[in-house]
């Protein structure tokens, strides 16, 4: 290296967080988090409707991107349980469907040359689709992670890592089982896997986000998850991590190239911090889509990564990092009671 630290400092003595076989599933003997789920083997059934399910509490809605979050439980049923709902996008080639006689118009407002209607389409038209994911059992954390909240925009020095973030994390219980049952093909996502790069060294598999509905390419949202265990974050990222990063950079490109019809200047590859979950993944979005997370707050565009990591190799173990953290958020606390801030 350019320039060494000790190592104790660069690795913050080692997470405990590295040296278990699930390495971001720690449970503090101290402190056992309320959202934890009863049983770690239930999982969400297939639904086939709505029926019985009661709203709660909205969560958060947003009328320019047209979707809201509800919290709710189903009758009879104690779980919790959380409902993205979203419009779908206008499918571009049954347009001229869309503009014919089978759209009625309801006039709402005219003014000289503007006019404003409710277009209410056929039901069997198409167009009235909603995107939907349900979270059940859904957990406190999920009921938070939806809920709309203040936000703060926090600057971590590498000392608040070692002494605020990295034990904060190793307090926590975070379930992260639906990453591994991808890695180990034992989820119906599997089958939506795009590629796959076995080496369990460098390896990755490439999948759609939920957030895209497959059909819209400006909308296009796949995450790569590498499958190396134990980097949980841009903070564990250094020289040794080099040829993942490539590898993961040069092969996403290439597949959806080939995949998708889209250039490699079309795509923005990057890393949030925080992340949501602490298993190193790579988001691959189309420019064109205004990506939740994709600003300058929280994202980190993998070129980016790669270069400065070439030019300082423990640049991540050293840099200051700025990252926005919810209101609610149980880290944002422990910085603030660290700081002595105000709550």
């Amino acid at each position: 290296m350019a320039a060494h630290v000790e190592e104790k400092d660069v690795n913050c003595k080692r997470s405990k967080i590295d040296d278990t076989p699930d390495q971001t599933s720690v449970q503090s003997t101290k402190k056992i988090k309320k959202d934890k789920v009863e049983s770690e083997d239930r999982v969400s059934k297939t639904l086939e409707s709505f029926d019985g399910f009661e709203v709660l509490k909205i969560l958060y809605k947003n009328p320019q991107n047209k979707s809201v979050f509800l919290y709710g439980k189903f009758q009879g049923n104690d779980d919790n349980a959380v409902v993205l709902l979203e419009k779908t996008p206008f499918p571009v080639s049954a347009l001229s469907t869309l503009l014919s006689a089978d759209v009625s118009l309801k006039p709402l407002l005219q003014n000289d040359i503007y006019s404003v209607y409710d277009g209410l389409p056929k039901q069997d038209l198409g167009f009235s689709g909603i995107k939907t994911t349900v979270i059940y059992p859904a957990t406190e954390r999920h009921i938070e992670k939806y809920t709309d909240q203040d936000v703060a925009l926090i600057e971590e020095t590498c000392d608040d890592y070692c002494n605020i973030t990295l034990p904060y994390l190793e307090e926590q219980t975070f379930k992260i089982q639906w990453v591994y049952n991808i890695l180990e093909k034992k989820a119906e996502e599997v089958e939506r896997i795009v590629y796959e790069d076995p080496d369990h060294q460098d390896g990755f598999v490439l999948l759609p986000d939920m957030k895209w509905d497959r059909k819209q390419m400006e909308n296009l949202y796949l995450v790569a998850i590498c499958h190396r265990k134990g980097i949980k974050s841009l903070r564990d990222l250094n020289h040794q991590h080099l040829p993942l990063l490539r590898n993961i950079r040069d092969k996403c490109q290439k597949e959806v190239q080939e995949k998708y019809c889209i250039a490699s200047d079309q795509l923005r590859l990057y890393l949030h911090y925080q992340p949501s979950y602490y298993h190193l993944h790579v988001h691959v979005t189309h420019v064109k889509f205004d990506a939740p997370g994709s600003g300058v707050t929280r994202a980190h565009l993998l070129s980016d990564v790669i270069e400065n990591i070439e030019l300082m190799p423990d640049y991540y173990q050293r840099k200051t990092l700025t990252c926005v953290l919810r209101e609610k958020d149980g880290l944002l606390a422990r910085f603030r009671e660290v700081r002595g801030q105000k709550k």
